[in-house]
């Protein structure tokens, strides 16, 4: 499981003073740019071969400003054109949230999604819950 550690800042704080909800996700998303680099190795985005078909977010616990948060990514699950990114964060030792993206291997030019390769399914299956 890949790990990334985060310190909240204060902007993504709500008015309870909880990391507010809208922020997880963009988290999450920060946190799955070693995958990302499993398909475009230099992040560069004219030759990006991923889309998101789903994202879902279960709050399971309150996260808080100034406290360090883990935010850990493993792969879910591997199909023909698509995978699933489960995502866990965590403070003090409990799981506070947890997302589940799907992701689709896709080309832009025919507007299509598109098999993952043997070399792309041998990068995601070391990080294969």
């Amino acid at each position: 499981m890949l790990a990334e550690k985060i310190m909240p800042r204060f902007s993504e704080t709500d008015v309870l003073g909880h990391i507010n909800n809208t922020v997880l996700p963009v988290w999450f998303e920060a946190a799955r740019t070693p995958i990302f680099k499993i398909f475009t190795p230099d992040l560069n985005p004219h030759n990006w071969k991923l889309i998101v078909a789903k994202v879902e977010v279960t709050f399971k616990g309150e996260l808080f400003y100034g406290q360090e948060v883990e935010i850990k990514t493993a792969i879910e699950k591997v199909g023909k054109s698509s995978f699933v990114i489960l995502q866990q964060a965590w403070q003090h030792g409990e799981c506070c949230a947890e997302g589940r993206t799907v992701m689709v291997r896709y080309d832009f030019a025919s507007k299509s999604s598109k098999s993952l390769s043997q070399c792309e399914r041998d990068a995601l299956a070391a990080h294969l819950l």
